[in-house]
């Protein structure tokens, strides 16, 4: 389990002297990005909230502010597996503006999707601050704060992640405390830094930035911010003690096993001796052991048989004997000449030593031989890869095919390499073989064989066995084939995707070409339609609960005057009426009495009183019948009706010149309020909302903003995001989930009975590539097919 500190700071950059921090610890973006030295389309200088440091104001869509591959890299080796860091900045963004402050991701091109490892994100259409990053799962993860920073004001920000304890402030005051996913900084090669903007289309900042900085250390608004110092030890801190604790745990049990198969090894070791043998013909040889094998000597070396032609000397035989060769020797040797009749077999049995086997007929009178006599069945001296042959009056030798003698009389013989001396008839496309007394052809590979000394090219598109894609076009070529991929397709052969032009909507995937499947919720040809559970009656929600679409799915909202009990049903069930009266949520004038009903409240004047009818709201007096515009919303209207406040959203008139297009951006028709979808292909007019990567879009006055797609809450332990889709589901078996509630009481046992706590890894005992994980009391494990 890893546990990461990530403090995230945007504000005011103030000079304290009570809090320094080491230069080698600090990275200043704009003097990585040489802002104000090199020239950035849509990037000014301009006066800043304070004169000690340059200020920029980023305008336009048409900038491309990001670090070069060499200020990227020496940024993010800072940053790179580091625990806790802290980033910086005082910032002033326009009104409404929905823009990222900076971000970190690595693009896929493939798929067209960018793994932000670190985005911060203000968006002045909803009022929220969104922090993006993937989580240690490499999952994608989104945490949104509702708060307004596009106001045209000045800020001091700062938002912590200590492990999973998030904590934004603003303005140096807390404002949110969250538990999420750990976050990983585990940045690839190539990973990118922008500021302003998410990427060259997307995510434009419209405004000013001052003193963006990235601090290596924890807790670094301290340097903005001095009366937030710590005194207690945060989130990272315990859970680094607690990584460690599982890192020991971890050696433990590797060095308990590698003490166990040392121990296992030495005891073998005690009552043996290895050494490394020959063995030939049935015969073991141990190491340095020499033989002569036929006319060769051989030793063994390492395990390995190495022999050498026997060099004969010429013969110096003395008077009365001659050189001749005797079964079993490879060398002549000196014998006693004998009488004709005892130099070869003459079948008479008068002689008193056995005549000596030779491949020379003897130049003597011959005697008389039976007809037919087999003299090779009597016995003769050919060795190995060496054939006995009758003639009329003896045997002689004769190497087999294949072999040359290694002395006159063919009794030994050793192997011709017909591919070394190029006595071979292999052909083009082949490669010769040695073999024992022959030689073989190989076809080269993509070649097949036409005889045994010809190969012909080898068509694998017409036998099937390419690597092409099923949805592309095979090539036959010399020596193997290419792939391309069918029109409509698109890819490099092997792999090949249909090709949609950007036509599925909604998160639909292109299946052929101009084929979308759709996702969940989705239908139509491009998947441009969401199904509307509601209206068309596939959910019926309790009776104080309404039915609310929403893009891709739908869930029971709570009807005025209800709210949730907190045990969450999906039909609205748990919802129970709200007591308006007790809680003070009311309207009522202090003229009337207030009584409450199921799902509303009612103000009633008492007996004899004459009541003006008027209303409370925001604690303000509403006279009666008066309408108004809410402050925080001016697109909703409210009136007072005998003491009752009823509010409604504004209701949109195209035909009306002076309609406010904010509140009715489908009446907006200008060109340059129109958006461009992600993929460049689709625009959008002002006001459409669409569904891409699991967010929501919505495009308004030529701006694009996403933010993640709403899901149904789920209460179980275990949850899985089936591929497709974007909400998670619960699920019981725990080594499919995606997400696990963690328990750290639950723990696990692995294979040496050591005590893993939840969330903890290791390697499998005795594997190299298995890896398993404790999942709350569950013992889940793997094999990585990379590490195979």
């Amino acid at each position: 389990m890893g546990f990461l500190q990530l403090s995230l700071v945007l504000g005011f950059l103030g000079v304290s002297s009570g809090f320094g921090v080491d230069p080698s610890l600090r990275i200043n973006v704009f003097s990585e990005l040489s802002l104000g030295e090199d020239p950035f389309e849509g990037v000014s200088q301009v006066q800043g909230f304070h004169d000690e440091s340059r200020a920029f104001l980023f305008q336009g869509t048409s900038r491309n502010v990001r670090a070069t591959e060499e200020g990227a890299e020496r940024m993010l080796k800072k940053l790179r597996n580091r625990g806790e860091f802290t980033v910086v900045a005082t910032l002033k963004q326009e009104h409404l503006n929905s823009g990222v402050i900076l971000s970190i991701h690595h693009a896929d091109q493939r798929e067209h999707e960018y793994g932000r490892f670190l985005e911060l994100e203000s968006s002045g259409q909803r009022n929220e601050v969104r922090l993006h990053f993937r989580t240690q799962a490499n999952q994608a993860h989104t945490e949104i704060f509702p708060y307004t920073l596009a106001d045209d004001q000045w800020h001091k920000v700062s938002l912590a992640i200590s492990a999973s304890h998030v904590i934004l402030h603003v303005d140096c005051n807390r404002i949110y405390e969250r538990v999420v996913e750990v976050p990983s900084m585990d940045l690839p090669k190539e990973t990118s830094f922008w500021l302003g903007q998410r990427n060259s289309a997307h995510g434009f900042f419209k405004g000013t930035m001052q003193d963006v900085q990235i601090l290596v250390m924890p807790q670094g608004y301290i340097s903005q911010c001095p009366d937030l110092n710590r005194t207690c030890p945060t989130c990272s801190d315990f859970h680094g003690l607690v990584q460690k604790i599982m890192e020991l745990q971890d050696i433990l049990a590797k060095t308990s096993s590698k003490l166990s198969v040392a121990e296992e090894k030495m005891n073998g070791l005690e009552t043996c001796y290895c050494e490394r043998t020959c063995s030939v013909k049935g015969v073991i040889y141990r190491e340095d052991d020499a033989w002569t094998d036929g006319c060769r000597n051989c030793t063994c070396s390492n395990g390995t048989v190495q022999c050498e032609t026997i060099s004969c000397p010429p013969p110096d035989c003395p008077a009365g004997t001659a050189p001749v060769y005797v079964n079993g020797i490879c060398c002549k040797e000196c014998k006693r000449e004998c009488s004709p009749s005892l130099s070869t077999h003459t079948h008479t049995h008068t002689h008193t030593q056995r005549p000596i086997f030779s491949v020379h007929t003897p130049t003597i009178d011959k005697l008389p031989v039976p007809a037919g006599h087999d003299f090779c069945a009597e016995g003769n001296g050919c060795m190995e890869h060496s054939d006995c042959i009758n003639l009329e009056a003896a045997a002689c030798c004769s190497c087999k095919d294949g072999f040359r003698p290694l002395r006159d009389d063919n009794a030994y013989c050793e192997d011709i390499d017909e591919c070394a001396e190029g006595k071979h008839y292999c052909r083009e496309n082949t490669m010769c073989v040695n073999t024992p007394g022959s030689f073989m052809c190989i076809c080269h590979s993509g070649y097949i064989r036409i005889d045994d000394y010809s190969c012909t090219e080898h068509d694998e598109c017409v036998t099937g066995q390419h690597s092409c894609d099923e949805n592309a076009l095979c090539f036959n070529t010399v020596g193997g084939h290419s792939c391309s991929c069918k029109p409509g397709y698109t890819g490099n052969g092997t792999v090949c995707r249909a090709l949609c032009d950007g036509m599925c909507q909604n998160g639909g995937t292109c299946v052929s070409p101009n084929s979308c499947v759709c996702q969940q919720g989705f239908t139509g040809k491009r998947c441009e339609t969401d199904i509307d559970e509601c209206t068309n009656g596939l959910v019926e929600c309790d009776s104080r609960a309404t039915c609310v679409n929403l893009p891709g799915w739908y869930h029971c909202e709570c009807r005025d005057g209800y709210h949730d009990n907190g045990r969450f049903t999906a039909n609205g069930g748990s919802c129970e009426d709200v007591d308006e009266c007790k809680s003070g949520k009311n309207g009522c004038a202090n003229d009337t009495v207030c009584f409450n009903l199921d799902g509303g409240y009612d103000c009633r004047c008492p007996h004899g009183h004459n009541c003006t009818g008027d209303c409370i709201h925001d604690n303000k007096v509403k006279h009666n019948s008066q309408i108004w515009v809410l402050e925080n919303d001016r697109c909703s209207v409210c009136s007072c009706q005998t003491g009752l406040v009823m509010c409604r959203r504004m209701v949109c008139d195209c035909e009306n010149p002076t309609v406010d297009l904010f509140c009715c951006p489908e009446c907006d028709s200008r060109l340059s309020s129109q958006c461009l979808h992600q993929n460049g292909l689709l625009t959008y007019s002002s006001g459409d909302s669409w569904v891409e990567n699991c967010q929501q879009c919505q495009c308004l006055q030529g701006e694009v903003d996403c933010w993640p797609l709403s899901c149904p809450s789920v209460d179980c332990e275990f949850t899985l995001v089936p591929e497709g889709e974007c909400c998670p589901r619960c699920i019981t078996d725990p080594c499919q989930a995606d997400t696990i509630r963690n328990d750290i009481t639950k723990t696990c046992l692995d294979e040496h009975g050591i005590t893993r706590f939840t969330g903890s890894s290791w390697i499998k005992h005795g594997t190299e590539c298995t890896l398993c994980q404790c999942k709350n009391g569950h013992i889940c494990c793997s094999v990585d097919p990379m590490c195979l």
